[in-house]
């Protein structure tokens, strides 16, 4: 931990969280920048490495405007930006000068490019042996498939959960948000607060590798043994809106909409009270847990004929909560953003960017007791903070920045003056 001074809004001289922390980020696209945006939000000083003049990929992605654009804001507020050549022998040598005063590494290239960069973890523990750096990529450091490049999806079909999404008799669907992605940032920003105890109880540092594929593996929640001691005589297949391992379970058709049921085995006799159908529970083909799932279709037609009596998708669910019946309506985007429990929670967040305006992003998945939600964040253009960073790190002056500038040694977005 790096000493800093600190004055927080509780008046404490203490710092709080991971504040006096530095994250050096090497990071890009959606994995490697929730890693470090979390380490950010929870008071890390991250400085993110940025090597052109346009930056990040996502600079360009969703709305754009000068420089800036929501889907590089969403996941890189609350860093400073640095930019420059690493190409350029000197701008390596800053990198390298930078070390010492880290305490994480943050990248997501594909393995190989970080060490052909210079910047191994083998060559940075040698300046810095205290140093947690961490690795994300599609498949891992090692192994048979550790040479392969791609995005999330690629970790998806690998770890076999895109063969599970989609009806029975069509192709293999994709979730249509970035979930391995997210998933994979979360899990790393823990094992970087996990190696960062360790830090501080031994003085050892260490190198972490995290993967999209190893963080998609993990979601299996039951079927894995299942596969391994059933040896080939069961494999999982795909079941489209309905559960494949219990029932009822899964989106059934409501007027004006669909709710999302899930009723455990100790919960069925709520199900048959919310629908008046007390007869059921004496019924063969629902008897018993596996007698549902094997009956599944039959169940899911007497259920939407019931949801068929309602005006409206949300009358059913009043109901089905009546009865304490687990059930949600399917929310499509601008009803969640826009549900009161979500704004209370700050689950989604009201932001402002000076490029790009007010918009709403996520916010943190959990709530700390002793550490307020951010909603004044900022996100920086590339290479804002360069001069900010090196001056209070390397104690460069002026004259310095001048000749790094004119060399194309440190970079700053074509946007900015200067």
């Amino acid at each position: 931990m790096n000493d800093r001074n600190y004055s927080r809004s509780d008046g404490s001289s203490h710092p709080g969280m991971l504040e006096g922390f530095r994250v050096l980020d090497f990071t890009h696209l959606v994995a490697g920048p929730t890693c470090t945006r979390i380490l950010a939000e929870m008071g890390a000083d991250v400085i993110k490495v940025e090597r052109s003049r346009e930056g990040d990929h996502l600079r360009q992605f969703a709305i754009a405007r000068e420089g800036m654009s929501t889907y590089f804001f969403q996941h890189n507020h609350s860093k400073r930006n640095l930019a420059l050549d690493v190409r350029r022998s000197e701008a390596r040598e800053i990198i390298f000068k930078l070390i010492p005063k880290m305490d994480v590494v943050v990248e997501n290239f594909a393995p190989g490019v970080i060490g052909a960069m210079g910047f191994g973890y083998d060559a940075l523990s040698k300046i810095n042996p205290g140093l947690v750096m961490l690795s994300l990529s599609v498949a891992g450091q090692d192994g048979p498939l550790s040479y392969k490049p791609g995005y999330d999806h690629v970790g998806q079909a690998l770890a076999a959960v895109t063969d599970q999404i989609g009806e029975a008799d069509r192709t293999p669907v994709l979730t249509p948000m970035a979930v391995g992605d997210v998933s994979a940032g979360v899990a790393a920003a823990m094992a970087v607060g996990f190696a960062l105890i360790h830090k501080m109880r031994t003085g050892e540092g260490q190198f972490l590798d995290a993967s999209l594929l190893d963080t998609y593996f993990h979601m299996h929640d039951s079927t894995v043994p299942l596969v391994s001691m059933r040896k080939g005589n069961w494999v999982p297949h795909r079941t489209g809106s309905l559960h494949p391992n219990g029932s009822p379970s899964g989106v059934f058709k409501a007027n004006n909409g669909y709710i999302f049921l899930v009723v455990l085995p100790h919960e069925i006799e709520r199900l048959w009270r919310a629908i008046r159908k007390p007869e059921l529970a004496e019924d063969p083909r629902f008897a018993t847990p596996a007698d549902r799932v094997k009956n599944n279709l039959a169940l899911k037609e007497i259920i939407e004929k019931w949801l068929a009596t309602f005006p409206d998708r949300d009358s059913a669910v009043a109901a089905l909560d009546n009865e304490r019946v687990p059930c949600a309506p399917v929310y499509n985007l601008a009803e969640a953003m826009t549900h009161p429990h979500l704004r209370q929670r700050k689950t989604v967040r009201r932001v402002k960017d000076r490029m790009l305006g007010e918009m709403d992003i996520p916010g943190m998945p959990v709530k700390f007791s002793r550490w307020p939600d951010r909603t004044a964040i900022a996100a920086g253009q590339v290479g804002e903070h360069n001069d900010e960073i090196l001056s209070e790190l390397l104690g460069m002056r002026k004259e310095e920045f001048a000749h790094l500038y004119s060399e194309g040694i440190l970079l700053r977005g074509s946007f900015q003056n200067g």
